[in-house]
């Protein structure tokens, strides 16, 4: 079990403009960012590279699997009987959602699955976490829970895409238990790690604190405690069923065209009338979408309804 203080923090993914300033008659060049795919095969090759030379703490996981803390080093030396990382990972393809013709083998490590809620890509979740580069240098990270918000983009206040997708291949604790000096014990919580392409970290944009470089590849490591089904617009629709395309990403979804997209407008349809007005639920919390006018389009949709 781990007991820890409880602290809501918040982590903030940030975009930043990066630009190459030549002193020249105050003109300034801008860099344009490189091609996506051939950059997707490069960081493929690091990351493979990294996890066929890596290991992790496995032994450690096996003696105390209530105190474990993911480490990562090389294999040699003392090391060179280590099971290499690729033989102990997984992975999904994710799609770029600047290039959907781009899809990333996104690598993360299951230690321990967890046994409580699997959160959404949209959901609220109570995290630690450690970020490293590939030489494993620490750039970030935060031994108290802090609360990550799952949607992957700067203007929510998100995270990088590829931590919220591996986040969500991950339960929270099976129970939280309540101490009498005020701190929580979760028992049972999931432990990853996941190694990101720059494709779907930060790409030509990294962050300025932290010694990030456009086009790094990263390592987080990370313990779920906690998930909150999130409804950010609070319209009595949960932000994941915003997703109308199902493509795991919401900037895509805006049904008036005008204004914030579907999770962020709490008149989706633009009528007027706002969304929870045009929706049922409910004692137990179910949700259903009536179609006044019968033409398939659901009220909170259909601004003719």
């Amino acid at each position: 079990m781990i007991k820890i203080k409880y602290a809501c923090g918040l982590i903030i993914g940030l975009l930043f403009i990066a630009t190459s300033c030549k002193k020249d008659d105050d003109v300034v060049e801008v860099i344009p960012p490189r091609d996506r795919g051939p950059e997707a095969l490069r960081a493929q090759e690091e990351i493979e590279e990294f996890l066929e030379t890596h290991f992790y703490n496995y032994e450690d996981f096996e003696t105390d699997p209530e105190n474990f803390k993911i480490k990562f080093d090389t294999i040699a030396g003392d090391n060179a009987s280590k099971t290499p990382l690729m033989g102990q990972v997984d992975f999904i393809m994710v799609k770029d959602v600047e290039d959907t013709d781009v899809e990333y083998k996104l690598y993360y490590l299951n230690v321990r699955d967890g046994g409580g809620e699997k959160p959404h890509f949209s959901d609220y979740t109570i995290n630690t976490y450690e970020g490293r580069l590939m030489n494993l240098d620490l750039f970030d990270s935060s031994v108290i829970p802090v609360r990550f918000n799952l949607v992957d983009t700067p203007t929510s206040s998100g995270i990088i895409r590829g931590l919220q997708q591996a986040i969500i291949q991950f339960r929270g604790a099976s129970n939280v238990i309540s101490n009498p000096d005020g701190t929580l014990t979760f028992e049972n919580y999931g432990i990853g790690a996941v190694f990101i392409p720059s494709g779907l970290a930060y790409y030509q944009y990294p962050p300025p604190t932290g010694g990030l470089n456009a086009y790094d590849q990263l390592i987080f490591s990370f313990e779920l405690f906690e998930s909150e089904v999130a409804d950010h617009d609070e319209d009595g629709i949960p932000s994941y069923m915003e997703d109308l395309n199902e493509d795991g990403f919401l900037l895509n979804d805006n049904t008036d065209g005008a204004g914030a997209v579907n999770y962020l407008d709490d008149d989706d349809d633009g009528d007027g009338r706002l969304t929870k007005y045009e929706i049922e639920i409910d004692g137990n919390g179910n949700i259903t979408f009536p179609d006044v006018d019968g033409d398939g389009i659901p009220d909170y949709l259909d601004s003719d309804s």
